[in-house]
């Protein structure tokens, strides 16, 4: 999917390969610390080898992943988005969305997230959860705009939302 962000910007998003390690690599390097914080809800600077293979080694099926990368430089990753399936409920997903910080606010979010919710509903999901620290606006509102029937509670000092996602 070729799309415009509001700076102007292309990007293209695609289903992650394994082939994308590397782009991975650069990709969390490129992250400031508020945002690695904010998407893995602690600090982080790096992910393992092991990561990286659980991260770009999927199926597509119970493990679905987008990656978007710029149009003109398909070696710079933009953001990243996946959801993974519930083994005992496999009609839910958790999801997670990052987007590269010069690329935040400018509609990444929404088509990573719109392009998840289209996946999972193609594949039998029908409500995305996921933890977030409770400063990460920007996630609450990308749940509020894939779905018009979120849930959140505060756990554990984070939220947990849940999104059904329409038919």
């Amino acid at each position: 999917m070729d799309i415009c962000l509001r700076n102007d910007t292309r990007v293209l998003i695609r289903p992650i390969t394994p082939d994308d390690k590397a782009l991975l690599v650069r990709g969390m390097a490129s992250l400031s610390p508020r945002s690695a914080r904010l998407r893995f809800l602690g600090p982080k600077t790096r992910l393992s080898a092991a990561e990286l293979r659980y991260l770009t080694e999927i199926d597509h099926v119970n493990h679905y992943a987008l990656v978007a990368v710029l149009a003109d430089d398909p070696t710079t990753m933009a953001g990243v988005g996946r959801w993974v399936r519930d083994a005992v409920h496999p009609d839910r997903a958790e999801v997670a969305v990052v987007v590269g910080d010069c690329y935040q606010g400018q509609g990444l979010g929404t088509a990573l997230g719109v392009a998840l919710a289209d996946g999972a509903r193609a594949l039998g999901v029908g409500r995305f959860t996921a933890t977030m620290l409770p400063e990460n606006v920007a996630a609450q509102r990308l749940f509020a705009r894939i779905s018009s029937r979120l849930t959140r509670r505060f756990e554990g000092g984070n939220y947990e939302l849940v999104a059904e996602l329409a038919a």
